[in-house]
């Protein structure tokens, strides 16, 4: 089932079509989201409120998947609804479109790339554009493909959809400002806890796709680069403000020698966070960008040949 889901996510994206027809699944997450944070983010006992929200979110989303995943649906609801939950299409369509923007103009660059990161981009010049892109895409490969397969693979659709509504979750109210620090609590703990092992997953994979993109010019045997790379990988990583994110960050950072993570604006304030592979390159530009989406398509299909031996071998 994940072999056929993450063939159809490949192929079919989210089709516009689709979803200008019915809400997205996502979509609907996040007005449940949005009306729980309405409805109990107030007064004393946040914490507690937010961990009560959290498990109405989970609640409706188990029932839901159980009932879809029953044998009598001969598995098809399972394997469109991981499809649908998976994101590298639309990630890298999305990541492209910084890049194709940036080459036209810094402002159409900082507009398509507001769309996909959270940070202020007013004052973004064509490197922080190209940053931004390419730790956005890093990021949401392991949240948006290798952890939503993980999740599948481990607990079938109960699993993923759990997972995006905890990751929903926590980037909505998942934020240390004074509204969620207490509320979104919960919401962020648990999207730590279910990001631990695919971020390192997400890691080994790109790392592994970087080596092979220069399998043709490196006199390092294959094992002793990727040892080599994965050791900078696991040095670097806990430099990010993030327990995950950093893993896939400071693996594209060093398969294409790339300085970043470094400073950044949210709401005005200017954050003091260090470069990951800091002594890479420091200018960036679109073609970056491109080979950014290059690199996880060929991690994508490290991950997709992982799933598919083993089903071809079991047919």
């Amino acid at each position: 089932m994940l072999a056929i889901a993450l063939v159809l996510d490949a192929v079919l994206g989210e089709p516009d079509w689709a979803w200008k027809r019915v809400p997205h699944p996502a979509v609907l997450m996040g007005r449940m989201i949005d009306a729980l944070d309405r409805a109990l983010n107030r007064g004393n006992g946040r914490q507690i409120k937010g961990m009560i929200a959290l498990a109405l979110m989970i609640l409706p989303v188990w029932v839901i998947a159980r009932l879809l995943s029953l044998d009598l649906f001969f598995g098809v609801f399972e394997v469109l609804g991981a499809a649908i939950l998976l994101a590298q299409r639309s990630l890298m369509d999305h990541v492209r479109a910084v890049g194709t923007a940036l080459d036209t103009s810094l402002n159409a660059g900082r507009r398509s790339v507001a769309m996909i990161v959270g940070r202020d981009t007013a004052a973004l010049d064509e490197t922080g554009i190209a940053r931004a892109a390419i730790e956005s895409a890093a990021e949401n490969f392991s949240d948006g493909v290798v952890a939503p397969a993980f999740w599948f693979a481990l607990l079938g659709l109960p699993g993923i959809m759990i997972y995006k509504v905890v990751n929903t979750a926590d980037s909505m109210i998942g934020y240390r400002s004074e509204r969620y620090a207490e509320f979104g609590w919960a919401a962020a703990k648990l999207d730590d806890l279910l990001n631990w092992i695919p971020a390192r997953i997400s890691a080994v994979l790109i790392v592994f796709a970087g080596i092979m993109r220069k399998a043709g010019r490196r006199t390092d045997p294959p094992l002793t680069a990727f040892s080599r790379r994965f050791d900078a990988v696991m040095e670097d990583a806990p430099r990010h403000r993030s327990p995950n994110a950093g893993w896939p960050e400071a693996a594209t950072a060093y398969s294409l020698d790339l300085a970043l993570s470094g400073p950044r604006i949210y709401e005005g304030q200017q954050t003091q966070d260090p470069f990951v592979n800091e002594y890479g390159k420091d200018t960036l530009a679109a073609r970056d960008v491109e080979a950014t989406v290059r690199l996880l398509w060929r991690a994508w299909a490290t991950l997709a040949t992982i799933v598919v031996i083993p089903t071809l071998l079991f047919l």
